[in-house]
């Protein structure tokens, strides 16, 4: 162990034996509240499973809503999963309060009707007063489907 003593810094001896030393506990990391939102089955858990290295297998449809931290080197994405269920839908904007981003996750391999039904929600999120200025992304999962759709179609 090596040991650092400062006789001049008596006020604050944590801080002076950190610049000195370049020892003491990292600062913390900030942390962002997103919402990640779309229609059911569009992908939002297996998402936000890989980003958390969690294990693929047994991943159940999220009814209601779940939050994962997903951890990086430099930031925490506090993530709320919304589910994209008709019946849970109507209930998503009580959810958007303090959010700083959101994710909306689009399957590009869907239906024409369900691809409607996604850019008619993602319209509305858009537009939505807690949201409309907050970072959109977008994201077109299911891009290994034979009938996914392409960045230009989507």
């Amino acid at each position: 162990y090596s040991y650092c003593f400062c006789f001049v810094c008596f006020a604050l001896p944590w801080q002076c034996f950190r610049a000195l030393c370049c020892k003491g506990p990292p600062p913390p990391r900030p942390e962002y509240d997103l919402v990640c939102i779309g229609l059911s089955g569009s992908g939002k858990t297996s998402l936000l499973s890989q980003l958390c290295s969690e294990s693929p297998e047994n991943i159940v449809s999220t009814t209601g809503f779940s939050i994962k931290a997903v951890p990086f080197q430099n930031a925490i994405l506090n993530v709320k999963e919304l589910g994209g269920a008709d019946n849970i839908r109507k209930y998503w904007s009580r959810y958007y309060q303090g959010s700083q981003g959101v994710i909306f996750v689009l399957d590009s391999a869907s239906s024409e009707d369900d691809l409607e039904t996604a850019r008619n929600e993602l319209h509305s999120a858009l537009q939505h007063p807690q949201l409309c200025t907050l970072p959109f992304l977008i994201l077109a999962n299911h891009q290994d489907k034979p009938a996914a759709r392409s960045v230009q179609e989507v």
